[in-house]
């Protein structure tokens, strides 16, 4: 039943004992695939340079607000200048089986007061892709979210040209929200906006579907996925 105000216009729904959530920390996220810390340089720019170099051709940076570097030092003072600020919280994700940065991730946009937090700024390496690793490196950032922190809302946003983005965030769970014409421009090109979320309410059977997908039977010894997402 749609709820009304003092003068008879349609309100929201209440929202009991609401208070804004505590920023993201520096904190990490353990995984049985994927371990997602915070980045530094220093420690993850040569692995994920050298991760990244698996596929030269830079196909991989065509949605990204930036260009395949020259140089690994080019490409180490750019996460430096990246990494240096609050938001967006940048992660390397870590493959647990062999210790090595291969991919990024992040929290940005981070809205503390209405606990509202995007995902964004992936990067994931040909190392990372369509491993399990990459799979619980965004439900770790969507755990870690919901339940440690108590955001009702987390998002999503991608260039609408990008399918392989688009076909990730629905296979997670996001639900698809609209197209934001013209958002932004981009390498000099127009770009519209996919936007996709989940919110507190999806999040309890998304986390039982993540949690049953990540379970050890479900993986070959290979590591190939035996029931899919």
């Amino acid at each position: 039943m749609t709820q009304t105000n003092a003068y008879g216009q349609p309100v929201g729904d209440p929202v009991p004992g609401w208070t804004p959530r505590p920023l993201p920390q520096r904190v990490t996220l353990h995984g049985r695939f994927a371990r997602l810390e915070k980045l530094d340089p220093a420690r993850h720019a040569a692995e994920l340079w050298c991760s990244n170099r698996t596929l030269p051709d830079g196909r991989n940076f065509t949605y990204l607000p930036i260009e395949p570097f020259a140089s690994e030092a080019d490409y180490t003072a750019w996460l430096t200048g990246f990494t240096a600020l609050p938001d967006p919280l940048v992660y390397a994700i870590v493959d647990q089986a062999t210790g090595r940065a291969v991919g990024i991730a992040s929290y940005l946009r981070i809205d503390p007061a209405n606990g509202c937090i995007e995902v964004g700024h992936l990067n994931f390496s040909p190392l990372l892709q369509r491993k399990p690793a990459a799979t619980e490196a965004m439900y770790l950032m969507l755990r870690h979210a919901f339940d440690d922190l108590g955001y009702r809302r987390y998002e999503w946003k991608c260039d609408a040209l990008n399918a392989p983005s688009r076909a990730a965030a629905l296979r997670l769970g996001f639900t698809f929200e609209g197209i934001f014409r013209q958002a932004v421009v981009t390498k000099g090109r127009n770009r519209d906006t996919a936007w996709y979320a989940i919110i507190d309410q999806d999040w309890p059977a998304l986390r039982a579907r993540f949690e049953q997908w990540l379970q050890p039977g479900n993986f070959r010894a290979d590591g190939q996925q035996i029931n899919r997402l």
